[in-house]
C-alpha cells in the first residue's frame, strides 16, 4: 500500500474514530476530536449522561454523540450496538477518568475501599470492557489510544490514589494489546501526559501549585498544552504509528528531567527571606 497523499498524511480521512471523555473545550478529547475533523476523520462521541450529550452536542456540530455511563455493562452493550452501523472502527479514544477527591487531600493509607474500587472501574478497567464491547466493529488494524500520566513512580500526594490506577490503566494497555493482536493488526497504546489544565484536573486537591511547579520543571519553562497531548494521540491512532504497540509514549515537556534545574533547586534549598 502507498503512502498516503502529503494532505492527508496521518492517512486517517473518511476513517470512523470513537471519542470517550469530551467534557468541553479543554478536555483532552474535544482537541483530539478537532484533530480528527482535521485530518478528514469522523469522530464518533461518547458521554456519561444525556445532560452532557446536550452540552456535546453544542460543541461539536453534526458528530454523533452517544450516552454510555461505563460503570453499567448494559450501557456498554448498547453502544456497541448503536456503532455498529459506523463500522467498522478506526479507532478508540479513552479520555475517561474519575476520583472522588470530596474529602480533600487524604492520606493514601486512609483512601476508602469504595472510591478505589469506583475509580479503578471508570479509570482503568471501562478501556477492557470498552474494546471487548466494541471488538466486533474494529477494523483489522484499529488502533485504541488511551490518556494515562506521565509517570505513576513518583508519590505526588495530593494525586492519591489516582496514581496506582492509572498505573494499573499502563499494564492494561500492554496485556490488552497482546490479547487483540492475534488475527489482527491493532494496536493499543497510552498518551503518558504530564500536567494539563483541564476542568476534570482542577477538582483535585492542590492542584494549581502542583501545575505551577510542574511548569517551572519543564525545561522549556512552559506548561504542557493539551493540543501537544491531541496530537500525539492522533499519531498512535494513524497508521503512520503501525510499528508502535503496547507502549506509553511520555508527553511531559521534559519535566521529569527538569527537576534539578538550577533555579529549583534554589528555590528549594535558598529560598529568598520574607519580605519586610
Amino acid at each position: 500500500m502507498s503512502d498516503p497523499a502529503p494532505q492527508d498524511f496521518l492517512g486517517l480521512a473518511g476513517k470512523h474514530v470513537v471519542v470517550t471523555g469530551l467534557a468541553n473545550k479543554r478536555s483532552v478529547a474535544y482537541a483530539i476530536g478537532q484533530g480528527l475533523l482535521a485530518a478528514g476523520a469522523q469522530p464518533i462521541y461518547t458521554v456519561r449522561t444525556p445532560e452532557r450529550r446536550t452540552e456535546v452536542a453544542a460543541l461539536v456540530g453534526d458528530a454523533p454523540v452517544f450516552v454510555c455511563d461505563v460503570r453499567d455493562k448494559q450501557q456498554i452493550a448498547a453502544l456497541a450496538h448503536d456503532l455498529a452501523p459506523h463500522a467498522p472502527l478506526a479507532g478508540l479514544v479513552h479520555s475517561i477518568a474519575f476520583a472522588n477527591y470530596e474529602r480533600g487531600l487524604m492520606p493514601f493509607v486512609e483512601t476508602d475501599r469504595d472510591d478505589f474500587l469506583a475509580a479503578m472501574q471508570v479509570s482503568c478497567f471501562s478501556l477492557v470492557e470498552l474494546a471487548q464491547a466494541l471488538r466486533p466493529h474494529f477494523a483489522r488494524d484499529a488502533s485504541v489510544v488511551t490518556i494515562s500520566i506521565s509517570t505513576t513512580t513518583m508519590a505526588a500526594e495530593n494525586y492519591g490514589y489516582m496514581a496506582p490506577i492509572k498505573a494499573a490503566l499502563d499494564s492494561a494497555v500492554v496485556f490488552l494489546a497482546q490479547s487483540l493482536a492475534p488475527g489482527s493488526a491493532m494496536r493499543v497504546n497510552g498518551v503518558r501526559a504530564g500536567l494539563l489544565k483541564t476542568r476534570s484536573s482542577a477538582g483535585i486537591p492542590g492542584y494549581a501549585e502542583a501545575y505551577l511547579f510542574a511548569e517551572k520543571a519543564t525545561l522549556r519553562g512552559r506548561g504542557l498544552e493539551t493540543r501537544e497531548v491531541a496530537n500525539t494521540a492522533l499519531f498512535l491512532l494513524s497508521p503512520r504509528s503501525s510499528g508502535i504497540n503496547a507502549q506509553g509514549l511520555v508527553v511531559d515537556a521534559g519535566m521529569a528531567s527538569g527537576y534539578f534545574q538550577r533555579d529549583l533547586v534554589q528555590a528549594a534549598t535558598r529560598p529568598e527571606p520574607p519580605a519586610r
